[in-house]
């Protein structure tokens, strides 16, 4: 029998006990053992969870005890947890988190101190999605070269009504808190840091790439407005979240930001909560995973899931899916200025002559070419330039909202949203 150990017993913590226990009997045929959940971690200790499991709020209770074979943990956060996993490891415990901010920060010192013992993180990415199964074994045999997906379920949602339902951004943002979708500061989700941590794991795991948060480019949809999504429309894009990584020879480039993506990919079509990611390897080509990104069953099953590979194997594979550096063929994180990429800009000027062509030549000059423009009327004599350029480097177009906003006709800080 295997038993395990629960530190953050909230509702995926749940969800987890009460699969192990529904399940029981495929879940024991499949890992060829029984398992069973003997105590959890919770912070109230009165608060009736509906669980016939001991609960303590002291993780020494989990941590010291000789019959817990594995930790689950669930705490969120990243130092605390941190420490909880180490102590974990180094007792000779196998883990399994649901953790992706852990991870963004501290997934190859934990691969270290896990050596041969099981550290599985399937649930850290996309929720019920197998993406890191898939990644790391399935497609194992190929050079990856690109990955694109959404992997925030919250800001899909807005997005979606957004674009479906013409709803301003303030007021998505309200509702989707209001369903419990957004927490109260919704920042994580919007500005993009949950779905950057979820691209640096899957990252490590394609291209051995050991970056943080602050090394790449990360971006949220707080900007987008009905101007922006009505210009999409009309050039045959949506607008998503996105988190990319693409390789070119030996650099590969790591984004998060809102992208007009071309109405026809099926990544564009996912809408909702529901989270998609699609992979491009060298041998394979294009594979894409659909499924719920969040939810307590969903993220409960991935866990679970982990649970029964450690109960079959008895140790870990790879655990971020090298055993080896590549020798003499290592890849590097492209410089944020370097990424390429077109670009979409909207533009509050002075409705007044002679604008177009001041502006024309300041794209001239920052070495911009415009593919479209459109022109909408806006409030006191102004009016919103909406543009799209042709393939242009990062930081040319930073260079160029910058001389856009020392101009006294231009009257607010220019837009932009990156293509793909």
């Amino acid at each position: 029998m295997i038993k395990v150990g629960i530190i953050g017993v909230g509702t995926v913590g749940t969800s987890v006990a009460n699969i192990l226990k529904d399940n029981a009997d495929v879940i024991s045929a499949r890992a060829g053992h029984d398992i069973i959940v003997k105590s959890g971690v919770v912070k109230n200790l009165n608060k009736d969870r509906g669980l016939d499991i001991i609960l303590t709020n002291n993780v020494d209770d989990i941590l010291n005890d000789d019959e817990i074979d594995i930790v689950v943990e669930l705490m969120g956060g990243v130092e605390e947890p941190f420490e909880v996993v180490k102590r974990a490891l180094k007792s000779g415990k196998a883990v399994v988190t649901a953790n992706k901010a852990l991870l963004a920060y501290h997934r190859y010192e934990l691969q270290e101190i896990a050596g041969e013992l099981a550290f599985e993180y399937e649930a850290s990415v996309a929720g019920g999605i197998p993406i890191i199964n898939a990644l790391r074994d399935g497609l194992s045999a190929n050079h990856i070269e690109s990955m694109m997906g959404i992997m925030n379920g919250t800001c899909n949602y807005m997005m979606t009504k957004m674009t479906n339902e013409g709803v301003d951004y303030d007021v998505i943002l309200k509702e989707a808190q209001d369903l419990g979708y957004a927490e109260a500061d919704p920042t994580f989700d919007v500005g993009g840091y949950d779905a950057a941590h979820k691209l640096l794991i899957l990252a490590s795991i394609a291209y051995g790439i050991d970056a943080k948060p602050e090394d790449i480019l990360i971006e949220g949809i707080e900007n987008v407005t009905q101007e922006d999504i009505s210009f999409a429309k009309e050039f045959g894009y949506a607008i998503k979240l996105l988190g990319i990584a693409k390789k070119t020879d030996s650099q590969v480039e790591l984004r998060v930001h809102a992208c007009l993506i071309n109405k026809d990919e099926m990544i564009a079509k996912i809408d909702g909560v529901m989270n998609g990611i699609s992979v491009v390897g060298d041998k394979v080509g294009e594979t894409l995973y659909y499924g719920p990104g969040a939810g307590g069953d969903a993220t409960a099953s991935a866990v679970v899931a982990n649970i029964i590979d450690i109960a079959r194997s008895g140790k870990s594979r790879p655990m971020l899916g090298f055993d080896r550096p590549m020798e003499g063929k290592a890849l590097t994180l492209k410089a944020i200025d370097e990424i390429t990429s077109k670009y979409y800009l909207r533009i509050n000027v002075s409705d007044k002559a002679g604008v177009l062509a001041k502006l024309t030549k300041l794209f001239e000059d920052n070495n911009i070419s415009i593919e479209t423009m459109l022109q909408r009327p806006a409030d006191n004599n102004s009016a919103n330039l909406l543009i799209s350029t042709h393939t242009a480097v990062e930081k040319d177009i930073q260079a160029m909202i910058d001389a856009l906003e020392a101009q006294e006709f231009v009257n607010a800080k220019p837009v932009m949203i990156r293509i793909v």
